[in-house]
């Protein structure tokens, strides 16, 4: 019987010990990898009207392990690539990745391609699935449709954007569809250039510059630089076919240049940035009709700035109470609070600790900020003040060469609550 007591107790410890080491190792967080695209093709394949100087310095999709605790990367390899993948966008599982290959040229028409690749859960390495043309010249954005079925393309230099299939394995299946802009051209000098502006950047024919669904994948809309329009399409996610809406446009003023845009995360409302005019537009838009209507205009700046500028990135916080307005020269990002009504406060502007911020990004977790300071060849990172919005920096640089874009293959089990 004692014999019988002591086994017992064994294998009621043992339970005890596996139910334990069960949940502690479900408790442990994935590997939480960052891709960030480059400019990374030699000066002599550079387009002729690239403003974005000096190209070249990266080597491709480079990939890193972010470090929880501390939002550090740490460097896990490049896939190479010379064609400058500029711009990244990740599907809803964190499975595939597609890059914007910029510099590359193909046919007759010199068009750019976009690559589909698969992720290693484990490693974070990238495979080639394969590649398609873009439908224009230099695709420089792509967005996923939230049915996750398509792919939509801005070609900036072809002035187009493209609807690519998404098949079952990743891979990306030539354009169902591509429009191509037409119309007037704005004015070389923005409406609300700051005093003594020669910002001069897409005021020289159509340039397609960002493209994305509405949050019920009901309209497709894209900006085009050139035209200060934002164009809004009707999207059947039968065909990948767009439509013009009604009306297809809206008009922002002469010569500010729209860059790209961001929905509010909860509210009817979408925030645009305009390169040139260094402003922020908050629109109210109607998600049955897919009309936007404007209601407040916002400087990117500080009121006693004066000389060039072109605004960049623009986020909303996942809170929906804080956005970011990224600003090249001034090399700012200008934070925001966003009242119960939709509308912008100044708080703040953050240095960026570097030349030309492309862009920037949150972590999954929404503690950190990074940014893609182009010239400077670095990233920078700052941890996210979660009650005032202000960005501190962590004395934290990442050297990558011309770094675009950076995204986060964050797994389904996070919950982003930035």
């Amino acid at each position: 019987m004692l014999f019988d007591r002591i086994l017992g107790t064994n294998i009621w410890f043992c339970l005890l010990l596996s139910a334990t080491t069960t949940a502690v190792l479900a408790e442990e967080d994935p590997p939480l990898f960052a891709y960030v695209g480059t400019f990374s093709s030699p000066l002599q394949d550079m387009l002729p009207t690239q403003v974005d100087l000096p190209p070249g310095n990266g080597r491709g999709i480079h990939i890193f392990q972010v470090d929880r605790k501390t939002g550090g990367l740490l460097p896990r390899g490049v896939f190479e690539l010379g064609t400058s993948p500029s711009h990244l966008a990740l599907n809803a599982t964190g499975d595939r990745l597609y890059s914007t290959n910029e510099t590359d040229r193909v046919g007759a028409e010199g068009q750019g391609t976009v690559s589909a690749f698969e992720i290693d859960p484990q490693s974070g390495n990238l495979r080639l699935l394969n590649t398609v043309t873009s439908g224009g010249a230099g695709p420089t954005y792509a967005s996923l449709h939230p049915s996750g079925r398509y792919l939509l393309v801005a070609n900036y230099f072809g002035g187009s954007v493209s609807v690519l299939p998404i098949n079952e394995d990743g891979t990306l299946g030539e354009a169902t569809d591509i429009k191509v802009d037409q119309g007037e051209i704005g004015p070389t000098h923005a409406t609300h250039a700051p005093d003594g502006s020669f910002a001069f950047s897409g005021h020289d024919r159509t340039h397609a510059h960002m493209i994305q669904s509405d949050p019920q994948g009901k309209f497709v809309l894209h900006v085009d630089l050139g035209l200060d329009q934002i164009l809004v399409w009707r999207f059947d996610a039968a065909r990948g076919k767009l439509s013009p809406n009604q009306p297809p446009s809206v008009q922002l003023p002469p010569g500010d240049g729209p860059r790209h845009f961001y929905f509010h995360p909860s509210q009817p409302w979408l925030y645009s940035i305009q390169e040139e005019g260094s402003t922020v537009v908050l629109f109210d838009f109607d998600s049955s009709l897919g009309t936007l209507t404007p209601r407040q205009t916002v400087s990117s700046l500080p009121p006693t700035y004066a000389g060039s500028n072109f605004c960049s990135e623009i986020l909303v916080s996942k809170d929906g109470r804080f956005l970011y307005a990224g600003n090249r020269l001034h090399d700012s990002v200008g934070i925001f609070a966003i009242n119960p009504e939709g509308k912008l406060k100044f708080l703040d502007y953050e240095w960026t600790r570097g030349n030309y911020p492309r862009s920037f990004e949150f972590d999954p977790s929404g503690d950190y900020f990074y940014t893609c300071n182009q010239r400077a060849d670095n990233l920078a990172i700052f941890r996210v003040d979660r009650q005032t919005g202000l960005l501190h920096f962590t004395e934290q640089y990442v050297p990558v060469g011309n770094p675009s874009c950076i995204v986060f293959r964050a797994p389904s089990i996070l919950h982003d609550s930035r």
